[in-house]
């Protein structure tokens, strides 16, 4: 490794240990070399395989790395452990490979229609010793029912698709958890029109290094009980 880049790799460590903090986060020298490791993956493959728009690493580290550390606590309160969560349109691996590596209990599934999107996340799981990572290359609505604790998605649809097509993977008393921008009024009208599904509570999240707006939007189906996180 060139002088550079372990400068470069040193100043990324203490940024992401500044991001866990804010998140109130506790974080092992372990998945700190794996969180860099993953940033260096995607950067090695973005260079031929167009995983991801964000080319530079720094941004790299703030609108994926970050924006998915800042969903982990509020997930703990949905996530039983050895829980299972199954990210739709997951892309690169996000938030899903950031979900597996800070919460090694919960059995992770990536699931995306783009062939080498899912060959990333397997290599990364092999590379970055991830036995609870798992990706299926797959149609979210083809695939039977996970059975899952909680479906996440980060910019896969609107929030009465992501409902159409992920909600049959949700286990009785589970919870979908879309991760969105600002609060789209106009998608939670849809999904409430549509039946269903219904949002039970919109958090803000604050992303380390972004100046931008972001929430998590919980939604259960109808007539499900509320109890305590989400």
């Amino acid at each position: 490794m060139t002088r550079a880049a372990t400068l470069a790799q040193g100043a990324d460590d203490a940024r992401l240990k500044l991001a866990c903090a804010a998140l109130e986060l506790a974080v092992t020298e372990e998945q700190l070399r794996k969180l860099l490791g993953y940033l260096q993956l995607l950067q090695r493959w973005n260079r031929t395989y167009n995983l991801t728009a964000i080319r530079d690493p720094g941004q790299m580290l703030v609108q994926h790395i970050f924006d998915s550390l800042a969903v982990v606590r509020p997930l703990d309160g949905a996530m039983p452990a050895g829980g299972r969560l199954y990210d739709i349109g997951a892309g690169a691996g996000l938030p899903g490979v950031i979900l597996a590596i800070m919460r090694p209990d919960w059995q992770i599934t990536c699931i995306d229609a783009v062939e080498k999107k899912t060959a990333f996340i397997r290599q990364v799981s092999g590379a970055l010793s991830l036995p609870n990572l798992a990706a299926l290359h797959q149609r979210v609505e083809q695939l039977p029912p996970g059975g899952c604790d909680v479906v996440t998605s980060r910019a896969f649809a609107a929030l009465d698709d992501f409902a159409r097509l992920a909600g049959q993977h949700v286990a009785p008393g589970g919870t979908l958890l879309a991760l969105k921008g600002k609060v789209p009024d106009d998608e939670i009208s849809r999904l409430q029109a549509a039946g269903g599904w219904r949002v039970v509570r919109i958090d803000p999240v604050s992303v380390p290094e972004l100046d931008a707006q972001r929430c998590l939007i919980w939604m259960r189906r109808d007539g499900a009980r509320s109890q305590g996180n989400p």
